[in-house]
């Protein structure tokens, strides 16, 4: 079997925290003949991924390349400080950056958030990866600041977390190389858009449909415009006959007010019978 005769699949890369389960849901029961394979990236890598065509589209963070990506933004997510559980902070319902001013916040190297000023007191050194700075939470080391998927992802039992306001939030979104805008990516854009599965929008496929459809319109328009145009100009014509034969009635007038042929046939034929009486 050639690769153009391959059973088609599509390649949905995600990164730590995002949640495609529901989406994948939809597409294998709309398309069930179309493997959706998961292909799960660190959030450092996920462009790179993308660009070396390692998957079709991928559920990222924001902000991504927009010169060579598509995206579709889906979700801002809740930003959270991951504590141990017999810290202050913890008998709060909401902190915000002023609170944590005076604590050591650790900045993974694969910190999500675009941070314009990290609250708090920076650690000796930055961890690896959130995993690596949750370790260190756990170990009384500092506290890190997340969106509050990571911080359920990472969960353990001698940690919590609350939220934080003052700090930037995460955006999931879902993109894809724009060049590379095949029929599959279409169809998962309808689904993360929420399109039934009638909709014709947002796939190639669908676009013929709407063509055919602009089509159908068009020509009912320039029905709609014979019936009132090109007809309309040969009214005026039609009803200048009409009325020059109303208002002119040369003819018809002349043949009711002239009927003196009709009158005098008819006298004429009265004196053809009166003859055969004076010959009596």
């Amino acid at each position: 079997m050639t690769g153009s005769e391959a059973t088609p699949s599509f390649r949905l890369a995600y990164v730590p925290g995002a949640t495609p389960a529901k989406w994948v849901r939809i597409w294998n029961e709309r398309l069930p003949d179309v493997p959706l394979n998961l292909v799960a990236v660190p959030a450092a890598e996920a462009e790179d991924l993308l660009r070396d065509g390692e998957a079709d589209a991928g559920l990222v963070r924001l902000p991504v390349d927009r010169d060579y990506f598509s995206a579709i933004p889906l979700y801002t997510e809740t930003s959270v400080v991951v504590i141990p559980k017999d810290h202050l902070a913890a008998a709060f319902d909401e902190v915000s950056a002023d609170d944590i001013a005076d604590e050591i916040v650790l900045h993974p190297l694969d910190d999500p958030l675009d941070w314009e000023k990290p609250p708090g007191q920076p650690a000796f050194e930055r961890p690896a990866t959130t995993a690596d700075a949750i370790e260190l939470v756990a170990a009384g080391i500092g506290l890190l600041v997340v969106p509050q998927s990571l911080a359920r992802l990472h969960h353990r039992k001698d940690l919590t977390y609350r939220t934080i306001t003052g700090v930037p939030q995460s955006q999931v979104a879902l993109a894809w190389p724009e060049e590379r805008t095949t029929d599959l990516v279409d169809d998962f854009i309808g689904i993360v858009r929420g399109r039934t599965v009638n909709s014709t929008r947002g796939r190639r496929g669908g676009q013929e449909d709407d063509k055919q459809v602009k089509k159908g319109a068009a020509s009912a328009a320039k029905s709609g415009s014979s019936r009132t145009g090109k007809p309309g100009a040969k009214t005026p014509r039609a009803s200048a006959k009409s009325g020059g034969s109303k208002a002119g009635g040369a003819k018809s007038g002349g043949a009711r007010a002239g009927g003196a042929k009709s009158g005098g046939s008819r006298a004429g034929s009265g004196a053809k019978r009166a003859k055969p009486r004076r010959r009596s």
